[in-house]
Protein backbone atom coordinates (compact mmCIF):
# COMPACT_ATOMS: atom_id res chain seq x y z
CA UNK A 1 0.00 0.00 0.00
CA UNK A 2 1.46 3.28 -0.72
CA UNK A 3 0.24 7.00 -0.83
CA UNK A 4 -3.35 7.86 -2.08
CA UNK A 5 -5.28 10.67 -2.47
CA UNK A 6 -7.04 12.35 0.38
CA UNK A 7 -10.95 10.81 0.46
CA UNK A 8 -13.76 11.97 2.17
CA UNK A 9 -16.36 9.76 3.87
CA UNK A 10 -18.11 7.41 1.05
CA UNK A 11 -22.01 9.34 0.92
CA UNK A 12 -22.79 6.29 -0.49
CA UNK A 13 -22.56 2.52 -0.05
CA UNK A 14 -24.57 0.13 2.96
CA UNK A 15 -24.00 1.95 6.24
CA UNK A 16 -21.79 -1.59 7.67
CA UNK A 17 -22.80 -0.37 11.34
CA UNK A 18 -25.25 0.33 14.51
CA UNK A 19 -27.36 3.69 13.11
CA UNK A 20 -27.18 6.16 16.62
CA UNK A 21 -30.48 7.02 18.62
CA UNK A 22 -30.83 10.49 19.13
CA UNK A 23 -32.56 9.49 22.84
CA UNK A 24 -32.07 6.32 25.10
CA UNK A 25 -29.02 5.03 26.07
CA UNK A 26 -27.22 6.58 22.65
CA UNK A 27 -27.59 10.01 23.59
CA UNK A 28 -26.51 9.02 27.18
CA UNK A 29 -23.48 7.43 25.97
CA UNK A 30 -22.94 10.45 23.38
CA UNK A 31 -22.62 12.81 26.65
CA UNK A 32 -20.20 10.46 28.27
CA UNK A 33 -17.80 10.75 25.17
CA UNK A 34 -18.21 14.27 26.07
CA UNK A 35 -17.08 14.38 29.44
CA UNK A 36 -14.31 11.72 29.02
CA UNK A 37 -12.96 14.20 26.78
CA UNK A 38 -13.75 17.51 28.52
CA UNK A 39 -11.99 15.94 31.46
CA UNK A 40 -9.27 15.49 29.08
CA UNK A 41 -8.87 18.95 27.63
CA UNK A 42 -9.33 20.43 31.56
CA UNK A 43 -7.72 18.56 33.95
CA UNK A 44 -7.42 20.92 36.41
CA UNK A 45 -6.92 23.87 34.96
CA UNK A 46 -10.39 25.43 35.54
CA UNK A 47 -10.71 25.85 38.47
CA UNK A 48 -13.88 23.70 38.92
CA UNK A 49 -14.40 21.97 42.01
CA UNK A 50 -13.55 18.11 40.80
CA UNK A 51 -14.45 16.36 44.06
CA UNK A 52 -18.10 17.50 43.90
CA UNK A 53 -18.00 16.49 40.08
CA UNK A 54 -16.39 13.31 40.99
CA UNK A 55 -19.55 13.10 43.33
CA UNK A 56 -22.06 13.78 40.72
CA UNK A 57 -20.15 11.07 38.36
CA UNK A 58 -20.56 8.37 40.76
CA UNK A 59 -23.93 9.46 42.13
CA UNK A 60 -24.56 8.96 38.54
CA UNK A 61 -23.33 5.05 38.27
CA UNK A 62 -24.32 4.18 40.68
CA UNK A 63 -28.00 4.79 39.68
CA UNK A 64 -26.99 2.98 37.00
CA UNK A 65 -25.34 0.34 38.71
CA UNK A 66 -28.78 -0.38 41.09
CA UNK A 67 -31.04 -0.68 37.87
CA UNK A 68 -28.90 -2.78 35.87
CA UNK A 69 -30.26 -6.10 34.60
CA UNK A 70 -27.84 -9.49 35.91
CA UNK A 71 -25.06 -9.67 33.76
CA UNK A 72 -25.62 -12.80 31.77
CA UNK A 73 -28.92 -11.04 30.90
CA UNK A 74 -27.48 -7.86 29.30
CA UNK A 75 -25.06 -9.94 27.18
CA UNK A 76 -27.80 -12.06 25.94
CA UNK A 77 -29.39 -8.92 25.19
CA UNK A 78 -26.21 -7.37 23.37
CA UNK A 79 -25.81 -10.45 21.27
CA UNK A 80 -29.80 -11.06 20.37
CA UNK A 81 -30.73 -11.33 16.34
CA UNK A 82 -28.07 -11.39 13.52
CA UNK A 83 -27.73 -7.71 12.68
CA UNK A 84 -24.68 -5.50 13.55
CA UNK A 85 -23.76 -5.00 17.36
CA UNK A 86 -24.01 -1.64 18.87
CA UNK A 87 -21.77 -2.14 21.90
CA UNK A 88 -18.35 -2.35 20.45
CA UNK A 89 -15.47 -0.41 21.24
CA UNK A 90 -15.17 0.71 17.35
CA UNK A 91 -18.44 1.48 15.88
CA UNK A 92 -20.92 0.82 19.10
CA UNK A 93 -23.41 3.61 19.51
CA UNK A 94 -23.84 2.34 22.86
CA UNK A 95 -20.26 2.30 24.00
CA UNK A 96 -18.56 5.32 25.35
CA UNK A 97 -14.99 4.24 24.52
CA UNK A 98 -16.29 3.76 20.40
CA UNK A 99 -15.20 6.85 18.80
CA UNK A 100 -17.44 6.14 17.09
CA UNK A 101 -16.29 5.06 13.52
CA UNK A 102 -18.82 4.34 10.26
CA UNK A 103 -17.55 2.05 8.03
CA UNK A 104 -19.49 1.75 4.61
CA UNK A 105 -19.49 -1.35 2.47
CA UNK A 106 -18.11 -0.15 -1.43
CA UNK A 107 -18.76 -1.84 -4.95
CA UNK A 108 -15.40 -2.88 -4.98
CA UNK A 109 -15.89 -5.10 -1.83
CA UNK A 110 -13.78 -2.96 0.58
CA UNK A 111 -15.17 -0.94 3.35
CA UNK A 112 -14.18 2.38 3.73
CA UNK A 113 -14.87 5.01 6.99
CA UNK A 114 -13.69 8.49 8.01
CA UNK A 115 -12.87 9.47 11.53
CA UNK A 116 -11.36 11.96 13.38
CA UNK A 117 -10.35 11.52 17.00
CA UNK A 118 -9.32 13.89 19.99
CA UNK A 119 -7.27 13.15 23.22
CA UNK A 120 -8.59 10.36 24.89
CA UNK A 121 -6.97 8.03 21.73
CA UNK A 122 -3.55 9.95 22.59
CA UNK A 123 -0.27 8.11 22.49
CA UNK A 124 2.62 10.37 21.36
CA UNK A 125 2.16 13.82 21.70
CA UNK A 126 -0.27 14.79 19.28
CA UNK A 127 -0.61 11.74 17.62
CA UNK A 128 -2.93 8.07 17.96
CA UNK A 129 -1.98 5.19 20.42
CA UNK A 130 -0.50 2.50 18.03
CA UNK A 131 -3.10 0.37 20.14
CA UNK A 132 -5.69 2.52 19.27
CA UNK A 133 -4.73 1.93 15.60
CA UNK A 134 -4.77 -1.75 16.08
CA UNK A 135 -8.33 -1.67 17.54
CA UNK A 136 -9.53 0.36 14.55
CA UNK A 137 -7.87 -2.04 12.06
CA UNK A 138 -8.75 -5.50 13.43
CA UNK A 139 -12.59 -4.09 13.59
CA UNK A 140 -12.27 -3.02 10.37
CA UNK A 141 -10.99 -5.99 8.94
CA UNK A 142 -13.30 -8.11 10.65
CA UNK A 143 -16.28 -5.93 8.91
CA UNK A 144 -14.57 -6.30 5.54
CA UNK A 145 -14.98 -10.22 5.67
CA UNK A 146 -18.37 -9.59 6.84
CA UNK A 147 -18.96 -7.53 3.66
CA UNK A 148 -17.02 -10.24 1.45
CA UNK A 149 -18.85 -13.23 2.74
CA UNK A 150 -16.77 -14.84 4.61
CA UNK A 151 -16.27 -13.82 8.53
CA UNK A 152 -14.35 -15.58 11.46
CA UNK A 153 -12.46 -14.62 14.25
CA UNK A 154 -8.59 -12.83 14.13
CA UNK A 155 -5.17 -15.11 14.60
CA UNK A 156 -2.98 -13.27 13.01
CA UNK A 157 -3.18 -9.08 12.49
CA UNK A 158 0.56 -7.92 11.42
CA UNK A 159 0.70 -3.88 11.73
CA UNK A 160 3.46 -1.71 10.04
CA UNK A 161 3.29 1.78 11.17
CA UNK A 162 5.14 4.03 8.21
CA UNK A 163 4.28 7.72 9.99
CA UNK A 164 2.88 8.67 13.56
CA UNK A 165 -1.13 8.89 13.04
CA UNK A 166 -2.28 12.58 13.91
CA UNK A 167 -5.48 13.43 16.50
CA UNK A 168 -7.35 16.33 15.37
CA UNK A 169 -7.44 15.13 11.72
CA UNK A 170 -9.53 12.81 9.28
CA UNK A 171 -8.28 9.40 9.32
CA UNK A 172 -9.91 7.21 6.88
CA UNK A 173 -9.69 3.53 7.53
CA UNK A 174 -10.08 1.04 4.88
CA UNK A 175 -10.43 -2.85 4.56
CA UNK A 176 -10.65 -5.40 1.83
CA UNK A 177 -11.15 -9.53 2.07
CA UNK A 178 -8.27 -10.63 -0.45
CA UNK A 179 -8.53 -14.83 -0.30
CA UNK A 180 -10.29 -16.98 1.22
CA UNK A 181 -9.12 -20.91 1.06
CA UNK A 182 -10.83 -23.12 3.34
CA UNK A 183 -11.24 -21.67 6.34
CA UNK A 184 -8.25 -19.14 6.47
CA UNK A 185 -9.59 -15.66 5.50
CA UNK A 186 -7.17 -13.14 4.49
CA UNK A 187 -7.84 -9.25 4.63
CA UNK A 188 -5.73 -6.01 4.34
CA UNK A 189 -6.39 -2.77 5.92
CA UNK A 190 -4.86 0.86 6.46
CA UNK A 191 -4.92 4.39 7.49
CA UNK A 192 -4.50 7.20 6.37
CA UNK A 193 -4.22 10.57 7.45
CA UNK A 194 -4.17 13.80 4.04
CA UNK A 195 -3.70 10.94 1.43
CA UNK A 196 -0.76 9.72 3.17
CA UNK A 197 -0.52 5.34 4.38
CA UNK A 198 -0.36 5.74 8.05
CA UNK A 199 -0.25 2.56 9.25
CA UNK A 200 -1.12 -0.78 6.98
CA UNK A 201 -2.63 -4.34 8.48
CA UNK A 202 -2.06 -7.61 7.39
CA UNK A 203 -4.94 -10.19 8.46
CA UNK A 204 -5.01 -14.02 9.03
CA UNK A 205 -8.89 -14.84 10.01
CA UNK A 206 -9.95 -18.32 10.71
CA UNK A 207 -14.04 -19.32 9.64
CA UNK A 208 -15.22 -20.21 13.28
CA UNK A 209 -17.82 -18.26 15.46
CA UNK A 210 -18.02 -18.30 19.62
CA UNK A 211 -21.17 -19.32 20.72
CA UNK A 212 -23.48 -16.17 21.61
CA UNK A 213 -24.71 -16.19 25.37
CA UNK A 214 -28.32 -17.11 25.49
Amino acid sequence: MSDSPARTAPAEGPRLVAEPHKDGVDAAVAAARRVIDALLHTGDGTGADMEEIAGRLDAVADGLTEGAPALRERLAEMWRGEGVTRHDPVTGPENALAPPLTLRGLEDGSVEGVVTLGLPYQGPPGHVHGGISALLLDHTLGVANHWGGTSGMTAELTLRYLRPTPLFEPLTVTGRQVSVDGRRIRTVGEITAGGTARVTAEGLFIAKQLPRPS
